[in-house]
C-alpha cells in the first residue's frame, strides 16, 4: 500500500468513527467549541505565534502548521530537555496543530501555501517585513485570491519604520520596550524575565486580534491585515508605569519585588523562604501589623496612610522585615489564611504545580505523544461554561498531516501528491 493510500484508508475509518458518534448523539451541543469550522494556516514558529494558534486550536480551530522539511520549527532544537529526539519546548506551545513540511523556495511549495490560503479563514505569519511579499505570499498577494483571509503579521519592531528589518527576538524587545530597565534588584542589574513575557504578550494580543479579524469579516464579509509586533506589545503593557512618565515626567526605576505606589507590598524573606504580602488599603496594613503582633504600627503617625508608608518606606520595611525572618514561611501562611489579605510564597515551579488551586484550576495537560510517549504541559488559563478545552491532541511530528491536509482540504490527487513527494517539494513523516 502506498503512503497516500494509507493515509487514505485512515481518513476513511476516522470520518466513519466521527458519524457513527454522531449518529448516536455523542456529541452534544455543550462540546461544541467557538472556533470549530475555522480553519488557520499558521507560518509561525518559535514562541509568540505558536502561542496565539496553540489558544486557537484549544477553542476548536483547526491550525495547520508549516514547517520547514527536515529541520521544523527552530524550537524543535531547542534542550536539552528532551522527550526522545522531542524538544519539550516545542511540546510546550504547539498542541492541536496539524503539520505539513513544505518547502516555500519552491514555486510548487508557494502554491501550495496559496491554495492552502484560499480554504483558509486566517493566515498567521511572523517572517521578517516584506519576506513573503518577495515570494508572493504577501497580503496583497493572498487578499488577491482570497478576499475573505484574516492576515496577522508578528515582527519584531512593525512591518514599517527605522527598525522594522531587524530581527525581532524576546530579549532585545524586551530591553529596547524599557521592561528589563524596570526589572531587577533596586540596587542591581538589569534582569530579563524568567520566561519569555514580551513573546507571550504578543501572542495574547495576536490571538485576541484574531478573533476581532473574524468578528469583523462577520460584519463586512471581507477580510483585513493585522500588524502585531513584540516591541508594541510590551510597550503596551507598560501601564502604569508607562503613564507616570508620559503623564508626570516621572522616570522609572528597578524595585525587585516591591511595588513604586504601595508599601508594604513585596516579597519578605522568612526562616525558610518567602513570602508576599500585599497591603492595598490602610485596612489590610492594619490586619498585616495585627497578625505580625505590631499593633502599634498601624497606629504611628509615619504609617497611618498608604502616601505617608512609601515616604517611610525604608524604616516600614526594616520593622516587617525583621519580623517575619522569626517564623517559618509555613508559620505565616497559616496566620495569614482567612485574613483578605493578599498573600502567597514565592513556589518553586514544583511546588507551584502541587498547590491545590493549580490541580483545581485543571492547570496540568496530559497527553500521549507518538514517539516522545506520556507528556504534561500547562493546559489553558480560562475556563468557560458551555464547553471544556479537552482531548487535547498531541503536538505533531514534523509533516505528520501532510498528505492528509493535501488530500482533504485541497482535493489534490494521489499521482500528484506522489510527484510533489518524490520531488521534495512537501515530506510526510512515516510512523513506525
Amino acid at each position: 500500500m502506498s503512503l497516500v493510500s494509507g493515509a487514505r484508508t485512515l481518513l476513511r475509518r476516522r470520518a466513519a468513527a466521527a458519524g457513527w458518534r454522531r449518529a448516536c448523539g455523542q456529541r452534544g451541543a455543550g462540546n461544541v467549541k467557538p472556533l470549530e469550522g475555522i480553519k488557520v494556516l499558521d507560518l509561525t514558529r518559535v514562541l509568540a505565534g505558536p502561542f496565539a494558534t496553540m489558544i486557537l486550536g484549544d477553542l476548536g480551530a483547526e491550525i495547520i502548521k508549516v514547517e520547514r522539511p527536515g529541520s521544523g520549527d527552530e524550537t524543535r532544537a531547542w534542550g536539552p530537555p528532551f522527550m526522545g529526539t522531542e524538544s519539550v519546548y516545542f511540546l510546550s506551545v504547539n498542541r492541536n496543530k496539524k503539520s505539513i513540511a513544505v518547502n516555500l523556495k519552491s514555486s510548487h511549495g508557494v502554491q501550495i501555501i496559496k491554495d492552502l490560503a484560499s480554504v483558509c479563514d486566517v493566515l498567521i505569519e511572523n517572517y521578517v517585513p516584506g519576506k513573503l511579499a518577495e515570494m508572493g505570499l504577501g497580503y496583497t498577494d493572498i487578499e488577491a485570491i482570497a478576499p475573505h483571509i484574516v492576515y496577522c503579521s508578528i515582527s519584531g519592531y512593525g512591518q514599517t519604520g527605522p527598525m522594522s528589518q531587524r530581527a525581532g527576538y524576546d530579549s532585545v524587545a524586551c530591553a529596547v520596550s524599557g521592561l528589563m530597565h524596570i526589572t531587577g534588584p533596586q540596587d542591581g542589574e538589569p534582569v530579563r524575565p524568567g520566561v519569555a513575557m514580551t513573546d507571550l504578550a504578543t501572542g495574547l494580543y495576536s490571538h485576541g486580534a484574531i478573533m476581532a479579524g473574524l468578528l469583523q469579516r462577520e460584519k463586512t464579509g471581507r477580510g483585513l491585515y493585522i500588524d502585531c509586533n513584540l516591541l508594541s506589545s510590551q510597550v503596551a503593557c507598560l501601564t502604569h508605569v508607562a503613564a507616570n512618565y508620559l503623564t508626570g515626567g516621572r522616570e522609572a526605576t528597578r524595585w525587585g519585588t516591591a511595588h513604586e505606589s504601595i508599601v508594604p507590598y513585596q516579597a519578605f524573606k522568612t526562616k525558610d523562604g518567602y513570602l508576599v504580602v500585599g497591603a492595598g488599603n490602610d485596612q489590610q496594613f492594619a490586619i498585616v501589623c495585627k497578625i505580625l503582633s505590631l499593633p502599634a504600627l498601624s497606629d504611628d503617625q509615619r504609617y497611618k496612610t498608604n502616601k505617608l508608608r512609601v515616604q517611610n518606606r525604608r524604616e516600614l520595611i526594616n520593622v516587617l522585615s525583621a519580623r517575619f525572618s522569626e517564623k517559618t514561611t509555613e508559620d505565616w501562611l497559616q496566620l495569614f489564611e482567612g485574613s483578605g489579605v493578599p498573600y502567597g510564597p514565592i513556589n518553586s515551579i514544583q511546588k507551584a504545580f502541587s498547590e491545590p488551586q493549580v490541580i483545581h484550576n485543571d492547570l496540568i495537560l496530559e497527553m500521549d505523544h507518538p514517539t516522545a510517549g506520556s507528556i504534561a504541559v500547562p493546559g489553558p488559563a480560562v475556563r468557560f461554561s458551555d464547553f471544556k478545552i479537552s482531548n487535547p491532541k498531541p503536538p505533531p511530528l514534523i509533516g505528520q498531516h501532510t498528505v492528509e491536509v493535501l488530500m482533504t482540504l485541497l482535493g489534490y490527487s494521489e499521482s500528484f501528491i506522489n510527484e510533489l513527494l518524490a520531488a521534495g517539494t512537501v515530506t510526510q513523516h512515516e510512523l513506525d
